[in-house]
């Protein structure tokens, strides 16, 4: 998604956010993400003013004093940036790699399954499925920090019973575009 992103050329315009439709995203975060309100609160405070930023192909970035929280596609999930992910690690669901498919992620792949099911990898015990659609934070075998955000393409009991296909559509990850703005 953020491939091949400049602020430059991309990005269409900015206003800032009415404070309705600021009270409908809290909500909407809230029961997306796994966080309280005083998480939220953390990284971005009631009394302050979100600004959207929209770009091509139907992206919004939402900005608190130009730094990018969160992004979203037409009318999706909200995803957080990865340097809100490495500040707040619990804020996603996590999910793990192995080796062998860092390269791969880092290049803008998507995650098969078998980098998922193997050794290195790690997938949720069945009590705690991640379900079809849910936005991942991606951690990488023996590395502290998230190195990709993704979407799940199926549940990750089919992941581990299926065991090929992509198992995560990659969003952003680490060395991408947006990574590279600090600032909008």
């Amino acid at each position: 998604m953020f491939k091949k992103f400049s602020p430059s050329t991309d990005v269409s315009g900015q206003t800032s956010v009415k404070t309705s439709v600021q009270r409908s995203i809290r909500s909407n975060i809230l029961s997306q993400w796994k966080i309280d309100q005083d998480t939220l609160e953390q990284f971005w405070p009631k009394k302050e003013s979100l600004i959207l930023v929209k770009c091509r192909d139907h992206i919004s970035i939402y900005a608190l004093h130009g730094e990018p929280l969160f992004f979203q596609h037409f009318d999706g999930p909200f995803y957080p940036t990865l340097r809100l992910v490495h500040k707040y690690p619990f804020i996603l669901p996590m999910v793990r790699i192995d080796r062998g498919a860092i390269r791969f992620l880092l290049a803008g792949a998507h995650m098969m399954c078998p980098g998922l099911t193997s050794i290195g990898g790690y997938l949720p015990p069945p009590e705690n499925e991640i379900k079809s659609g849910t936005p991942v934070a991606i951690f990488a075998e023996g590395k502290e920090h998230a190195v990709g955000l993704g979407i799940t393409k199926m549940d990750t009991e089919e992941m581990r019973r299926v065991n090929r296909n992509i198992g995560i559509e990659t969003v952003t990850y680490l060395g991408d575009d947006l990574w590279a703005v600090r600032s909008l």
